[in-house]
């Protein structure tokens, strides 16, 4: 229950670098690193035609769930009972487990004096 309220509340952000249309590399929780293609911008200055960059970042950010009921006061007092019956009920199912119970501990098994089909004669072919 712990790991469900944690990964439902968690939010991350996943960084993609593409060269062209191919996808150069992933990275979660940081900056993802360029392949080393991507052009500097000219300054302010310069007179110059700038190429288009075949490069692109894109950012995918997932947020979390924040609508979590944190405190108890706040839950009904249906609900409440409910809680409490069904851990009064489940709770006494794992009591007494250590105790190994055979059921046919006092009982024998039949005595087998003699084989009857040797007796007979009597083989299944």
């Amino acid at each position: 229950m712990a790991f469900v309220v944690l990964f439902s509340t968690m939010s991350f952000t996943l960084n993609m670098h593409y060269c062209g249309d191919t996808l150069v590399e992933t990275a979660m929780f940081l900056k993802a690193k360029g392949c080393g293609m991507e052009m500097e911008k000219p300054s302010a200055d310069d007179c110059s035609i700038a190429k288009k960059n075949c490069c692109d970042d894109e950012q995918l950010a997932i947020q979390g769930q924040e609508e979590l009921q944190l405190q108890v006061d706040k839950i009904s007092f249906e609900k409440q009972i409910f809680v409490a019956s069904f851990v009064y009920s489940y709770i006494n199912l794992f009591e007494n487990l250590e105790e190994n119970v055979v059921s046919f501990k006092d009982y024998s098994p039949p005595l087998v004096t003699r084989q009857i089909y040797k007796l007979d004669e009597t083989y299944l072919i």
